[in-house]
């Protein structure tokens, strides 16, 4: 997922922390922003499935917040492929608001995003110097302060994994799938990270409950044929490897894992 789509997913998550402190303009300009991000932005199906989800739930918390309700008197609702539609509504509603309070609103949204980006490049810089305790302070401090930032858990984890801190990294993972239990990319994720502990069948159920949410992605199916590989289960290799072939037939790597595996197949039967 690129930094552009992850920026987006953290500006949704905000939101619930906003209202819960009732800073209603960082709410909306957070919303405004995020889908601005996903108009312009290519999605594949399962990334449009999560962001479909996730702004449902966003709309709800907004449609059912009494400050909103006050300026807000229609219900705003999300439609798939309608995107543009509902950012040109945030749009006329904050042109509606003082231009004071919304760029006021933006400013803060931007400190409290450079705030999170200086702290997270300050425990990537104590995880390279191997300082792992400092580093757990400065992240749990963070989230203390981002509580509802499932995007933060994230990009945390995805540094412990940078520096092969596999336990932490499946920590925080698992603490952003409670936010969010309906993310394929977050089950995929502690899946990988799962094969990389030796854990092979707690990563095959993890694979699989990403599989349910998102069954056209040819990287996840890939994924699981690595762990396949791991776990020399090479009729689930060359099963995984056709899946992702199926597709998409261009996928180079998923063609070598899939002639890996007619290999190893064959090998297995003459000595049989």
């Amino acid at each position: 997922m690129s930094s552009e789509l992850i920026k987006a997913r953290s500006k949704i998550s905000s939101i619930k922390s906003y209202l819960k402190q009732d800073k209603l303009f960082p709410a909306i300009v957070s919303l405004h922003e995020a889908i601005g991000i996903i108009v312009r932005t290519p999605l594949i199906k399962h990334e449009k499935d999560e962001f479909a989800r996730s702004l449902d739930s966003a709309l709800d918390l907004l449609n059912n917040d009494p400050g909103f309700r006050k300026i807000c008197p229609m219900v705003l609702k999300h439609t798939e492929g309608q995107e543009k539609e509902l950012l040109t509504t945030l749009k006329e509603l904050l042109d509606d608001l003082q231009g004071s309070a919304v760029a006021e609103a933006q400013q803060m949204l931007q400190a409290l995003d450079d705030t999170k980006r200086l702290q997270l490049a300050r425990g990537g810089e104590l995880l390279a110097q191997g300082k792992i305790k400092d580093a757990k302070f400065v992240f749990n401090k963070l989230v203390l302060q981002f509580p509802d930032d499932t995007d933060l858990k994230y990009e945390i984890s995805e540094l412990f994994l940078r520096h092969e801190r596999n336990k932490e990294a499946l920590q925080w993972l698992t603490e952003a799938l409670k936010d969010f239990p309906e993310s394929a990319h977050l089950y995929n994720r502690v899946g990988m990270v799962l094969r990389k502990m030796g854990e092979f069948e707690m990563s095959e159920k993890y694979y699989m409950k990403a599989v349910r949410l998102s069954k056209d992605d040819a990287g996840l199916f890939f994924n699981i044929g690595r762990l396949y590989i791991d776990w020399e289960r090479w009729e689930k290799v060359d099963e995984m490897a056709t899946r992702a072939l199926e597709i998409n037939d261009r996928f180079t790597e998923a063609r070598k894992m899939r002639a890996f595996a007619t290999k190893k197949l064959k090998k297995t039967e003459e000595q049989a």
